[in-house]
């Protein structure tokens, strides 16, 4: 249940369209509700600003099925990872509207729009990277997020990423998911003023350990705006991307708020403001 809902529930007990009753009913779900086999937390977007989600590896179609209409029912969009394509059978039964997104093997449910919180880059260093891309992508377009997809961009090319530095710079957090050495993240980390999220995958030959020595070479990247999720973490980077990008918006001004201009001191400098201190203003990205 998201705050969207919640307030259009109480607004109706006031307008007296809906019984208090009911409304007690519907609020008794708070913070949880008890499937018996799952705890599903129909709070967590009141808490954090962004909806639980469903992890559906090692949940059987239907467990995945009865999750997701449970949250369906609860008025929110919905989201689930790593789905096969019997839990999207499952869901579809139980739940007309859901999608299916085959690649990023993500069964989604959008009820609301939400306000462009910002545009996030999402990058891929080849076509063997796109699971994870997708992934990232596709959830942080539910959370609300404008997304602009770089796909097959390897350091092995080096000037395939370096003709994207215009979009790249757009964006207010960039995503990158790399396997093999994983390389990318601190090229792309050295082009942009912005967090770069970066994605280790479990693509390569024997040495790469399954994403083991991307992850290494993406935890030692020398460029420091660089952070690092799990091994094909793609979710993770989104939902990490997305309150990131969403609290910067929320920090701005509004495009009707006009600041006045502080008055300056005998030095030309703002009255108030101490020399040679930045205390107070606001990180650009």
């Amino acid at each position: 249940m998201t705050r969207e809902t919640i307030l259009e529930l109480l607004r109706s007990v006031q307008t007296g369209t809906t019984a208090p009753e009911t409304a007690l009913h519907e609020l008794s779900r708070l913070p949880y509700e008890d499937a018996g086999f799952a705890r599903i937390d129909h709070h967590r977007s009141l808490r954090l600003g962004l909806p639980e989600v469903i992890y559906a590896a090692g949940k059987t179609p239907t467990q995945v099925a009865e999750i997701f209409a449970r949250m369906a029912a609860a008025g929110g969009s919905v989201l689930a990872t790593r789905c096969s394509p019997e839990a999207w059978i499952a869901v579809l039964d139980r739940v007309p509207d859901a999608v299916y997104h085959e690649t990023a093997r993500i069964i989604g449910l959008r009820r609301t729009e939400r306000p462009d919180a910002g545009t996030l880059a999402v990058v891929c260093a080849g076509t063997s990277d796109l699971p994870a891309a997708e992934e990232a992508a596709v959830t942080a377009e539910y959370l609300g997020l404008r997304v602009t997809r770089i796909w097959d961009v390897g350091v092995a090319g080096l000037h395939r990423i370096l003709a994207e530095r215009e979009s790249l710079r757009a964006a207010r957090a960039v995503i990158v998911c790399a396997g093999m050495e994983g390389a990318l993240p601190s090229v792309v980390g050295g082009l942009v003023a912005a967090p770069v999220i970066a994605v280790p995958t479990s693509v390569g030959y024997g040495a790469a350990f399954g994403g083991v020595a991307a992850l290494l070479g993406m935890l030692n990247s020398c460029s420091p705006n660089v952070c690092v999720v799990n091994i094909d973490n793609g979710f993770g980077a989104a939902y990490v991307a997305a309150m990131m990008v969403r609290g910067h918006a929320a920090t701005q001004p509004s495009e009707h708020e006009h600041p006045e201009p502080a008055a300056e001191n005998g030095r030309g400098e703002a009255a108030g403001v101490p020399e040679k201190t930045t205390k107070g203003w606001p990180l650009r990205i």
